[in-house]
C-alpha cells in the first residue's frame, strides 16, 4: 500500500475544499452574515492540514487499483468531516451526528434530511448554499473534479475515476484522463448554467434561489431552500425541473457524441431502455391516478406531478412538487421501482443504474436459451458489442453486495422504524441516493427521529450507493491494509 500517495491525494482534496468554501464564504459577505467567520476558520483549518499532507512529494507516485479504491472512499468520508463543521460550529445543526448525515447526503447527491421545514427556511443564506452547493460538487465527483486540473499519477489516475464515477464501465473519451475529466465537467458546468438561465426566465425565482435549484437538479440531488421543496412554485419552475432533471440522469458521454456530431450513437440500448421505463412510468401512474380520483387532479395537473415525480425518483433527485407518499399502492410500488433501478451509468443520477439492469435482464434471457438448446454459446451483447465477461462478472458481484448490504442494514435499522414500509424505503432511499421514502421518512417527514446509530448506518449506506459499493467495502477491508 502506497500511503504517501494517499496521504499526498487526501491533502489536495483538503485544499480543493477550502477553495470550495470560499463560494459559501463570499455568500456571507454579501449577504453581512455572521457565519462568516465560521466558513474562514473551515478555509484555514482545511487549508493548514491540506498543505501539511502535500507538503513532502512521494518517493512513487503511482497508483495501482487497492490505492483508487482506497483514495476514493477515505477522500469522500474527510471531505464529508470536514465539509460539516460549518453546520456544526455555526450551531445550525446542533449534533455533530446529524451534521454529518446532511453532508454526507449532501455530496453524495443523495437529499435526505434531518431538518424540518423552519430548520431550513430559518437557516442562514450561506449555509444555504453551502447545503446545495454540496450537490454540485458530489454529483460529478471530487477526484474527477481535482483530476482536471492536477496530473494525480500518470496514466494510473484512471484507477480513481474507475472507482468514483458510476456504472459498471467507465472509458475515457480522449487518450488522457486529465483530458477526459476536463470534458465531462466542462458539460456539466454548461447544462448547468443553462438550467440556471432557465429557471430565471420565470420571474418568479431570484438569483440565490435559482442558484440553490441549480446546484440541487444538476447534482440530482433533492435539498432546497423551502421547506416544501418546489410544491410552492411555479407549474413553469417544476416543468423545467422535470425537464433538466431528466437531462442529467443521461450519461455525459452521450452530450459529449452530441457536440462531435454522432447522433445516431446517442440512442443506445441504455438510453431507450431509459425513455421506456420513464414514458411507461408516466402513463401508468397517470391513468392510476385519475381512475381512483386521488387528489382530485385534473389531466394536466396528473400528467405535471407525475412527470415531476417519475423524473425525481428515477433520476434519484428526490425533489418533491407533490405528496406521492399518499398516491395509491399501484403508484407507489411504481415509484419505489424506480428508486432501485435509477439513473442511466455515466451521470449524477444514482442507483442501480439502467445499463445494470439491462445487462442482468439479457443474461437471464441467454440463461433460459440455454436451458433449451444446451449447447447453443451465444455471448451477452449490447447496440451489437460484446459485453466482456469481467464487466458481467462485475456486475453480479456488485448486486449480490447490493442486496447483502441492503437487508443487513434494513435489519440493523428495522428496531427504530414504525413500519415495514419505512424500513425498506428509508433504506433504499439512501443507498440508491434517492432522499425521500414513504410514510415517516416520505417526501413531507425526514430522517430526524432516528437514533445516531441509525443514521451511521444510513451515512454508510449513502457513502456504498454513491461510490458503488466496492470502494467502501475495500477500505473496511482487513485484507487491504495487510502486509504482504
Amino acid at each position: 500500500m502506497n500511503f504517501q500517495i494517499i496521504r499526498r491525494t487526501v491533502g489536495w482534496l483538503l485544499l480543493f475544499e477550502a477553495i470550495f468554501f470560499v463560494i459559501p464564504l463570499i455568500t456571507a459577505v454579501v449577504y453581512w452574515e455572521k457565519e462568516f467567520f465560521v466558513f474562514l476558520t473551515c478555509i484555514a483549518l482545511c487549508a493548514v492540514l491540506g498543505l501539511l499532507c502535500v507538503w513532502k512529494k512521494p518517493k512513487k507516485d503511482t497508483i495501482y487499483a487497492k490505492e483508487g479504491f482506497v483514495i476514493v472512499a477515505l477522500s469522500w468520508i474527510v471531505m464529508s468531516i470536514f465539509g460539516c463543521l460549518p453546520f456544526f460550529i455555526s450551531g445550525a445543526i446542533p449534533s455533530f451526528i446529524d451534521a454529518l448525515f446532511e453532508t454526507v447526503s449532501g455530496f453524495t447527491t443523495t437529499g435526505s434530511t434531518v431538518l424540518y421545514g423552519d430548520q431550513i427556511e430559518g437557516m442562514a443564506k450561506c449555509l444555504l448554499l453551502w447545503r446545495s452547493f454540496t450537490h454540485w460538487i458530489g454529483g460529478m465527483g471530487v477526484l474527477v473534479f481535482i483530476m482536471a486540473f492536477l496530473p494525480l499519477s500518470g496514466a494510473r489516475n484512471m484507477y480513481l475515476m474507475k472507482a468514483e464515477s458510476p456504472g459498471p464501465t467507465v472509458g475515457k473519451l480522449v487518450p488522457k484522463v486529465k483530458n477526459t475529466a476536463k470534458i465531462l465537467y466542462s458539460i456539466y458546468l454548461i447544462i448547468t448554467v443553462t438550467l440556471f438561465v432557465f429557471l430565471l426566465l420565470d420571474g418568479s425565482m431570484g438569483v440565490f434561489e435559482a442558484l440553490n435549484l441549480s446546484f440541487s437538479i444538476a447534482g440530482t440531488g433533492g435539498f432546497y431552500i423551502k421547506g416544501d421543496s418546489l410544491a410552492s412554485n411555479t407549474p413553469y419552475v417544476q416543468i423545467i425541473a422535470t425537464v433538466f432533471m431528466l437531462v442529467f440522469s443521461i450519461n455525459f458521454n452521450s452530450y459529449y457524441l452530441i457536440g462531435r456530431g454522432k447522433l445516431r450513437e446517442i440512442f443506445n440500448a441504455e438510453v431507450r431502455l431509459f425513455i421506456y421505463i420513464v414514458t411507461g412510468a408516466i402513463v401508468l401512474i397517470v391513468l392510476n391516478l385519475l381512475a381512483t380520483g386521488t387528489q382530485g387532479y385534473t389531466l394536466g395537473e396528473g400528467i405535471r406531478y407525475t412527470a415531476f415525480s417519475v423524473a425525481s425518483v428515477i433520476s434519484t433527485t428526490g425533489l418533491v412538487a407533490a405528496d406521492f407518499d399518499l398516491w395509491p399502492i399501484f403508484s407507489k410500488c411504481i415509484l419505489v421501482g424506480m428508486m432501485l433501478v435509477g439513473a442511466c451509468a455515466g451521470s449524477t443520477g444514482g442507483g442501480i443504474k439502467v445499463s445494470r439492469v439491462l445487462v442482468l435482464s439479457k443474461g437471464a434471457g441467454h440463461e433460459v436459451k440455454r436451458m433449451i438448446h444446451p449447447h447453443q454459446v451465444k455471448k451477452i451483447s449490447l447496440d451489437k458489442r460484446i459485453v466482456e465477461e469481467d464487466t458481467v462478472r462485475s456486475i453480479n458481484a456488485f448486486i449480490m453486495a447490493y442486496i447483502i448490504i441492503y437487508i443487513v442494514s434494513m435489519l440493523l435499522v428495522s428496531f427504530e422504524c414504525p413500519s415495514f414500509e419505512v424500513a425498506f424505503t428509508s433504506v433504499a432511499a439512501t443507498i440508491n441516493n434517492v432522499g425521500p421514502g414513504l410514510g415517516a421518512v416520505g417526501p413531507t417527514g425526514n430522517f430526524a427521529f432516528f437514533s445516531s446509530w441509525a443514521k451511521l448506518v444510513y451515512i454508510f449506506d449513502m457513502l456504498a450507493g454513491r461510490l458503488e459499493i466496492f470502494p467502501m467495502l475495500v477500505l473496511f477491508f482487513p485484507g487491504t491494509w495487510r502486509k504482504k
